[in-house]
């Protein structure tokens, strides 16, 4: 019997300074002078940092803010739970360390998926 790994929640919760994420990139990737990076997840050559979106924060969390994009240390991250909310909004998420967060990207829209180039 298979089993779901999805949950419908009015909303989820982080505890303690747990920290939340969504949004993380496992396609492929292509570089500014146009070179395609194929997937790298699972492969032992394609070790890298990867950006997330905030989605959650415990009540103790004091580094991060809801929103924010953070830069998470190679498969520092808890496999992805698929979410749906009442209202209909679908994610996958996953839960990350204090002590694996990298950098932090404070606006609205994804940073460049580059690595270290783009911390604040």
């Amino acid at each position: 019997m298979a089993v779901s790994n999805t949950i419908v929640r009015q909303h989820v919760r982080a505890i303690k300074d747990n920290v939340i994420i969504q949004d993380m990139n496992f396609k492929e990737r292509k570089t500014k002078s146009g070179i395609i990076l194929q997937t790298d997840d699972g492969a032992d050559h394609g070790i890298r940092p990867r950006w997330g979106k905030v989605y959650a924060i415990g009540p103790q969390q004091e580094l991060v803010k809801i929103g924010d994009w953070i830069l998470v240390d190679h498969g520092r991250w808890t496999r992805g739970v698929d979410i749906i909310t009442q209202d209909g909004f679908q994610a996958t998420i996953r839960r990350v360390d204090n002590k694996d967060i990298l950098g932090i990207h404070e606006g609205e829209a994804a940073p460049d998926d580059d690595g270290l180039g783009h911390l604040s």
